[in-house]
């Protein structure tokens, strides 16, 4: 199957799993799929793929899709909720790559097939320090930019009329400055100038993609809480 066609697939799970878990666990839900998408995003990091005549990760789509998540929690709970979404993806990352650095540093049973699952789980999880800080970084400061400039648009423009243009606003800026931070952090010095402008164009335009196509599911999240469609809302 074309890789365009899963790609799109997954952005559509993706969407469907944060409407579902919101739906479902109410802002439970919204804090449990923090983690995960943080963790299986930094996973998939490593997957590469050619994706609309660009080279891409797969890890975009989980990476970009969290920022549906607190700006869910900005528009229906307010900032100090995002706020806290946060924190809990920093912290799983910061867990994340703690443990899995330790758990790679044992020793494996000499069996075959062991030593192939072990060395392949090692190939994934061995983080150069650099890429690691790098991640870190962008990670908590695009992430808490979004929160603030999503309260800042809907300050000014309150109303649901105007619930895409914070949305779409606020994410679109937030990722210029994580891909930013996050490309001149990790290969400033290891690649010329000229790929590092490309690197940081082509994941733009994967990220800015996803965060268009989610427009719809912060509509759905503002509706099933406007209603009293929330467990937290009953």
């Amino acid at each position: 199957m074309n890789n365009i066609i899963l790609w799109f697939l997954m952005m559509l799970i993706n969407f469907l799993c944060i409407s579902f878990s919101y739906k479902k666990f109410g802002k439970i839900g919204l804090y449990i799929w923090v983690p995960i998408s943080t963790i299986l995003a930094n996973i998939q990091v490593v997957i590469l793929v050619r994706l609309f005549g660009m080279d891409a990760t797969l890890g975009n789509i989980l990476y970009a899709g969290g920022f549906l998540v607190t700006d869910i929690l900005s528009e229906n709970y307010g900032r100090e909720e995002a706020k806290t979404a946060v924190k809990i993806g920093f912290f799983s990352l910061i867990s994340m790559t703690a443990l899995m650095q330790v758990a790679i540093l044992f020793t494996p049973l000499d069996i075959p097939e062991g030593l192939e699952l072990f060395n392949g789980v090692k190939s994934i999880f061995s983080l150069m320090p650099r890429l690691a800080a790098a991640s870190l970084i962008a990670y908590l400061i695009s992430q808490f930019h979004d929160v603030w400039l999503y309260e800042t648009i809907k300050n000014k423009l309150p109303t649901t009329k105007y619930l895409w243009l914070r949305n779409n606003g606020s994410t679109l800026i937030s990722q210029v400055l994580d891909n930013l931070i996050f490309t001149t952090i990790a290969f400033y010095g290891v690649y010329p100038f000229a790929v590092l402008v490309q690197i940081f164009v082509s994941t733009y335009i994967i990220k800015m993609i996803v965060a268009i196509c989610d427009t719809p599911f912060i509509y759905l999240a503002e509706y099933l809480f406007r209603k009293k469609l929330i467990p937290d809302k009953e």
